[in-house]
């Protein structure tokens, strides 16, 4: 443990070290090179001028080649691959495409991942929309808000493992330690194994999402909120509106366009859910869903990384019409800077 917590440190350190140190030096290196200081009046314009042309790329540069080693050379390869053989060495063509929407577990992973992205985002924006208002209006609104907030800061797989406590099953007879299980045996029910309930099991997986979710929802909404101008609360108010006319005509509308982006971006979020599938029920009794059934293919059972690649690639396509429009609502939103 202290390894690790040492480790840990020393990769922050150098992390943040080296990309202060690389900035600095380069904005030095920039002002030894084009000089603007202690030169005559021309040729300090010039300099001025090329710094300017320089500089943005010395600071942009690393992201891009970052950017180009890490995401553009994988999607590039990914589709290479998935025109090849379980080894990604024979060509193959669109077979395994034909596999995939051939295949029965894959067009049951697809009826799974519309099942999450019909529920959570739906729960996430409107659990996030209800709480902004509501916490809003109390005292102690900030103090519900951080709680709430909470879950954001926990990573998927220990979020599972914190509800794989709370839906823990113990044979009959035994104590049931799982919270769910204790309080349906408190009150005389049957215990379950909840998670490997064929089809309500997904829904119990979607609850682990929408409790983590739900806190990023609700910040954004809440700052969208703030910005509606009071006066035009007030007016609905002297005209003799209710609150829950002023919430749906007045309040929805005005930040539809935040609704519609923090919507989207939970769909992504939704299309790419891996981790609480695997640690809860790794895709077992009818709760797979496409991310981790590219995992499977992709790792297990000896690999097959045509197939794979295939299932990454669907996921991706599924997922850049809606990456296009949340860009699109986003500069909308900033009036398009």
């Amino acid at each position: 443990m202290a390894a690790q917590i040492f480790s840990a440190i020393f990769v922050i350190i150098v992390g943040v070290g080296g990309c202060v140190a690389y900035f600095w030096g380069a904005n030095k290196l920039v002002d030894l090179i084009f000089p603007s200081r202690g030169v005559a009046g021309a040729a300090a314009i010039d300099n001025l001028r090329r710094q300017g042309l320089v500089r943005p790329w010395l600071f942009v540069g690393p992201a891009m080649i970052i950017l180009t080693i890490y995401l553009i050379y994988p999607v590039v390869e990914t589709l290479r691959l998935s025109f090849l053989d379980r080894g990604g060495i024979n060509f193959v063509g669109l077979a395994n495409y034909e596999w995939a929407f051939g295949d029965r577990e894959f067009r049951n992973s697809i009826l799974n991942n519309i099942v999450w992205l019909a529920v959570v985002p739906a729960a996430c924006t409107f659990l996030g929309l209800i709480i902004a208002v509501l916490t809003d209006k109390i005292w102690w609104g900030t103090i519900a808000k951080s709680l709430i907030f909470l879950p954001l800061a926990i990573s998927f797989v220990g979020a599972s493992v914190i509800w794989k406590f709370i839906y823990e099953y113990r044979g009959e007879g035994q104590t049931q330690i799982g919270i769910l299980n204790a309080i349906i045996q408190h009150f005389g029910g049957q215990p379950q194994v909840w998670i490997s309930l064929p089809f309500w099991n997904n829904f119990f997986l979607m609850i682990i999402l929408i409790w983590i979710q739900t806190g990023f929802a609700m910040v954004i909404l809440s700052s969208a909120l703030r910005g509606i101008p009071e006066e035009t609360l007030e007016a609905a108010v002297i005209d003799g509106a209710n609150p829950f006319q002023i919430f749906w005509k007045i309040m929805v509308p005005q930040i539809w366009g935040t609704i519609a982006v923090v919507w989207t971006t939970i769909t992504i979020l939704v299309l790419k859910v891996f981790d609480i599938v695997l640690t809860m029920t790794n895709g077992q009794w009818n709760s797979q869903v496409l991310a981790n059934l590219m995992f499977d293919w992709m790792f297990r059972g000896g690999g097959d990384f045509g197939r794979g690649a295939t299932i990454a690639i669907i996921i991706m396509i599924a997922v850049i019409p809606i990456m296009v429009w949340n860009i699109r609502q986003a500069n909308k939103e900033t009036g398009g800077h």
